[in-house]
């Protein structure tokens, strides 16, 4: 659940028409804002807040485009650069070894297990899959753009790919270092 509530903008940003894009954006930056407020007032920090705030910046930045000139060439590559955005927040959260997913972890994870050499290695093993994911999937985007196909029935399967993908990985990944440790454990 807490991915989802992650990604919310970027999941109302996919569900709304391509031709209705500016809606589209200023709907995603409602989301996303509302994510960052319902998340601070549960006690969130910013620091656990690193794909949120980067969503509200990006769809701030992508609503004003839109809205600005609704035929801006901007709207043939909006999916690729949200993905790009996504990977660039995502290396960004590595760079100042701060994984995004640390923010997402601690929600599930007792306190006591925060600052532990483990707990840290495996949100940066899993951040890397994101960020790769995004990565990947903003390159195949923008080849879809580039060809006239960037708001096509296979850039929605590779958008939808560079979510569930490392989404399974990240599961299963945690899976096998829960089972690990309580083998380790006995």
């Amino acid at each position: 659940m807490s991915y989802v509530r992650t990604f919310l903008p970027w999941i109302v940003f996919a569900v709304v028409p391509s031709a209705q894009w500016q809606w589209g954006a200023l709907a995603a930056l409602v989301a996303a804002v509302a994510v960052v407020l319902q998340q601070r007032r549960e006690g969130a920090g910013f620091d656990s807040l690193i794909i949120e705030t980067g969503s509200a910046v990006f769809f701030a930045a992508l609503a004003g485009i839109a809205f600005a000139d609704p035929h801006s060439g901007v709207h043939a590559y909006s999916a690729a650069l949200s993905s790009g955005a996504l990977a660039l927040v995502a290396a960004v959260s590595l760079l100042i070894r701060r994984p995004f997913t640390l923010g997402i972890a601690k929600r599930t994870t007792p306190r006591e297990v925060w600052g532990l050499r483990p707990f840290i290695r495996a949100n940066t093993v899993v951040t890397r899959a994101w960020t790769a994911a995004f990565a990947l999937t903003a390159g195949a985007l923008a080849l879809l753009a580039h060809a006239g196909q960037g708001h096509s029935t296979t850039a929605t399967a590779v958008q939808a790919a560079g979510f569930v993908l490392p989404m399974v990985f990240t599961n299963r990944y945690v899976a096998s270092l829960r089972t690990n440790a309580a083998a380790a454990a006995r």
